[in-house]
């Protein structure tokens, strides 16, 4: 049996202990590692040793009774969140590690919510018990109240499979065949036992063993329980199908794209598909490898349940389906900030900018750009600690000194009411006409298509280009240049002409026409929000209400458990991104704050970041919103003011 199990964890609570405590107990490794004394078996990058923190979702193997197992350390800093949750795609359990001391920290419930949001049946592990200050079952009872009740403690209550009064009575409680059959004829081993992996693969309970990483107390116990309880069910017999779930590079600039495989066989010099419509590829594999920490072996073939990384893709990300699995993998963890990057005006910038792409590949949260008007790069990023990051990673690859500008906000724009907007795009010898309607969709629901046009108008396969043209790339808004956002665009009618339209005609017409329908809508500029979770004293909810309110964001009706008070709502990323050392301040570091990016909506000081930006909407190279018409073999623009009354085709109005 194949088994992928990911660790995960709040900074500091023991993931990397407890990783190599496993890989200790099944004879993996020899001797165990220290996070403290740089030498981990996961932990091995120069930056992961210097600061004590997992940075790259690495894997080790190891083998217990009949089970391979593939475990994954992610990072537990939510700088790194996105590399997190990508590599959530591929577990088949999880385990969430909490400090018996510290209890559930921001990034905990950061942990769970994905994991939620992604069905991994977790298992929790209370951990340090031994220190001073733990109070195991404390956090026991905050689990059940922020994040289920649906928890058990296996530590006593679970046996080589035998179970006491209270997990029987919990089983049955959650299972209603179960119930009846424990009240007509009362516990059956075997039985509870199967529905207790059942329940258990389906998300509807949560085991919790309590021990210490560091001591090795509890380890060997929770080991066997987490063999006992993990069935999994691949079936190497069906076509294959897999999952990408990171890409790397090695020292040689090799690219290595890591897999999981769901279903079938991959052997060396098969041909794998990924991607759909015109851009689906189909390339061969020329090496195929299973990693173990640093080291790798070769082999010949992988089958269903394998992790494994593979040579000879050349365009693969992250999320990507292969084989008979089409769909890409949604991913909710984004950057809300973005960074220049500085380099010495010596070094050559267009190799910099493969470097930067070479990064992005690893990790397509950076959304590495580059801006030509300014020939500058732009990155997104989640925040200072990872741009600290960055620069040691790329002077320790690429032996490159780099700087980074003071990280500034990512905005979008969107407008208020719908709109018409016009492109025709004509200089001698091209020819294109597109109209279209552009009206505002629900907040954070992004770009959305559809066509109404009569085929007699443009063919099917034209209608999918110009649908094809919006999604290529981001598009400007009028306000601060920054990507437009919420709107559904309807294609209306448009015209070609049988001798002179050419591949890129479309887009310059349906791009005019986007553009105009701005210039003529009431635009407005979004920000990134915070959702926020706050848990503090009752004597502080006074300032810590305040506090929301000065930031321009909003909440809702405080509950209190107990003497502690749990505040929600949302916030402006740009206002709260540096609350984190006051809130420390005022709580004495015994307050939970929780902060994930939630979305977008009204900039609550629009008219200062439009002044500030001072975004010149004539001067942008990319987008225009006049029309280019034709006249005596002269072609000539027209501004978007004028070009409506100029279009060949009839106007649509729906």
């Amino acid at each position: 049996m194949k088994k992928t199990i990911g660790i995960f964890a709040h900074v500091d609570a023991g993931k990397t202990t407890l990783a190599e405590q496993l890989l200790f107990h099944t004879k993996a490794i020899r001797q165990r590692g220290r996070v403290d004394h740089q030498d981990t078996f996961l932990d091995t990058h120069e930056i992961e040793k210097q600061r004590g923190i997992t940075v790259f979702a690495d894997q080790a193997m190891f083998s217990f009774n009949d089970s391979d197992y593939y475990l994954i350390d992610t990072p537990g800093h939510v700088d790194f969140s996105p590399e997190m949750e990508r590599a959530i795609q591929v577990m088949d359990y999880a385990i969430v590690i909490i400090s018996a001391v510290e209890g559930i920290e921001g990034h905990t419930e950061t942990v769970w919510r994905l994991l939620r949001k992604h069905h991994v049946p977790t298992f929790f592990f209370i951990n340090k018990i031994d220190r001073v200050g733990a109070d195991s079952q404390k956090v026991l009872d905050e689990i059940r109240a922020n994040l289920t009740s649906d928890v058990f403690d296996m530590t006593e209550t679970l046996n080589n499979g035998d179970m006491n009064e209270a997990l029987i009575e919990f089983i049955a409680e959650r299972n209603e065949s179960l119930f009846e059959t424990y009240m007509d004829t009362g516990y059956h081993s075997k039985l509870w036992l199967d529905s207790l992996k059942v329940l258990l693969r389906e998300n509807q309970i949560f085991p919790c063993a309590r021990g210490s990483a560091l001591q090795d107390i509890g380890i060997e116990s929770f080991l066997e329980k987490l063999d006992l309880l993990t069935p999994t069910d691949y079936v190497s017999e069906e076509p294959f199908s897999g999952r990408v779930y990171k890409i790397r590079y090695d020292e040689k600039g090799t690219r290595i794209t890591f897999i999981k495989a769901l279903s079938g066989t991959l052997k060396v010099r098969d041909e794998i598909s990924y991607g759909d419509g015109d851009d689906g590829l189909f390339e061969k594999i020329t090496q195929i490898r299973l990693y173990n920490g640093t080291k790798y072996k070769t082999v010949v073939q992988t089958s269903a349940g394998d992790i494994f990384a593979v040579t000879g893709l050349t365009s693969a990300s992250a999320g990507d389906g292969l084989g008979t699995l089409k769909e890409k993998a949604d991913y909710e963890m984004v950057s809300a900030l973005k960074s220049k990057v500085s380099i010495d005006p010596s070094i050559n910038i267009k190799e910099v900018l493969r470097y930067f792409k070479m990064l992005d590949a690893e990790d397509p949260a950076l959304n590495v750009t580059w801006v030509e008007r300014l020939q500058e790069i732009h990155i997104h990023v989640m925040g200072t600690i990872q741009l600290e990051v960055l620069k040691l990673i790329i002077k320790d690859r690429f032996h490159l000194d780099v700087e980074f500008a003071e990280p500034e906000i990512l905005y979008k724009e969107t407008i208020r009411s719908a709109v018409i907007g016009y492109g025709h795009f004509e200089p001698l010898g091209h020819y294109a006409e597109v109209h279209l309607k552009i009206a505002p969709s629900p907040r954070n629901s992004g770009i959305s298509f559809e066509t109404v046009c009569h085929t007699d108008h443009l063919p099917v396969g034209t209608q999918n280009v110009i649908r094809h043209h919006f999604f290529e790339r981001d598009h400007h808004g009028i306000l601060t240049g920054s990507p437009i956002s919420d709107v559904k665009i309807t294609l209306l009618t448009g015209r070609s002409h049988i001798k002179h339209t050419f591949g890129g005609d479309f887009r310059e017409a349906a791009y005019r026409a986007l553009r105009q329908g701005l210039e003529k809508a009431e635009n407005i500029l979004l920000e990134p929000f915070y959702d926020f979770k706050i848990k503090i004293d009752l004597d502080h909810i006074g300032k810590v209400l305040t506090d929301i309110q000065k930031a321009h964001g909003s909440f809702n009706p405080p509950m209190t458990e107990g003497n502690k008070t749990i505040i929600t709502g949302k916030v402006p990323v740009a206002t709260f991104m540096n609350y984190g050392p006051e809130f420390a301040s005022l709580t004495q570091g015994k307050g939970l704050l929780n902060l994930v990016v939630g979305g977008y909506y009204p900039c609550h000081n629009q008219p200062e970041v439009i002044a500030r930006i001072d975004y010149n909407k004539e001067a942008d190279p990319e987008y225009t919103s006049s029309s280019i018409f034709c006249s005596k073999g002269q072609g000539y623009s027209v501004s978007w003011d004028q070009a409506e009354m100029e279009m060949h085709c009839s106007n649509v109005i729906t």
